[in-house]
């Protein structure tokens, strides 16, 4: 059980990737980062001594040190005297790798609040992405969605980084999906990502036989497409849509339904 103002990796990680993710701050040294160069998904490097001065309003947030030691331990009490629910990481980044958790590695995280940039009228592809990057790469993200043969150079022009086009990282690999792509080069392999990774594959080049959620998620996809003329509003509602269908592949997979409840076999 750990002690007041802590929270247990397997407890973070259940917030991790869902609307009510609180902020995760890593305030480990520059030294602790170089030792261990991987971030809690959706985290946010800041400065031990720079917390006090965060201007973000109370929230909930966790702490990450290289231990959840004092590094920690000062900068959620700061945090506590502000208004904030600030927990600690029970054994910090350790503890968390320790636990088999993913972790983003550094060397490609993209700098917080980078655009990303992909041809316009989304269908599935590039609405579970850009739901992956805000839920566990960069809850800052910010998406442009514009005429498919001016991606690179919108990309180009403006830092943008391009993908769910033909000859960029990010993008399909043979018969895996940009999805796909982002759970290998970010590290996010777990079950649950994985299992919503072949729904998504499977809706996405209509290869149905992988998974009996595909044709439901491409009917639900296209029905969002028409829905709605501006992308961004369209991504809005997608939101919701892969927040839900996170949570059937983490806990709900193995439920079914029938009706009138209870009748016999």
């Amino acid at each position: 059980m750990p002690q007041f103002g802590t929270i247990t990796p397997a407890q973070a990680m259940r917030l991790v990737g869902t609307p009510e993710a609180p902020l995760i701050l890593d305030v480990r040294l520059p030294e602790d980062l170089q030792a261990l160069p991987r971030l809690v998904p959706g985290a946010r490097v800041v400065p031990h001594s720079a917390v006090d001065t965060l201007a973000d309003p109370p929230a909930r947030a966790i702490v990450v040190c290289m231990k959840g030691r004092k590094l920690s331990e000062g900068a959620a009490a700061l945090l506590r005297t502000r208004g904030w629910q600030a927990e600690v990481l029970d054994g910090g980044a350790l503890g968390w790798e320790a636990a088999g958790l993913p972790m983003l590695p550094l060397d490609i995280l993209p700098t917080r609040g980078t655009p990303w940039v992909t041809r316009h009228r989304p269908k599935i592809d590039r609405i579970a992405c850009p739901w992956l990057i805000r839920r566990f790469i960069d809850p800052t993200a910010r998406f442009l969605f514009v005429a498919p043969s001016e991606v690179e150079a919108v990309a180009d022009r403006f830092g943008a980084i391009p993908f769910d086009i033909e000859g960029v990282t990010f993008s399909h690999r043979g018969e895996r999906c940009s999805f796909d792509a982002l759970l290998d080069d970010f590290q996010l392999h777990t079950e649950a990502l994985d299992r919503l990774a072949t729904v998504v594959r499977g809706a996405d080049t209509d290869r149905h036989d992988l998974a009996p959620q595909a044709a439901g998620l491409l009917a639900l996809s296209v029905g969002l497409s028409r829905m709605f003329r501006d992308d961004l509003q369209q991504l809005g509602a997608g939101l919701s849509l892969y927040d839900a269908l996170y949570r059937w592949a983490r806990d709900g997979h193995e439920e079914g339904h029938d009706w009138p409840a209870g009748r016999p076999e």
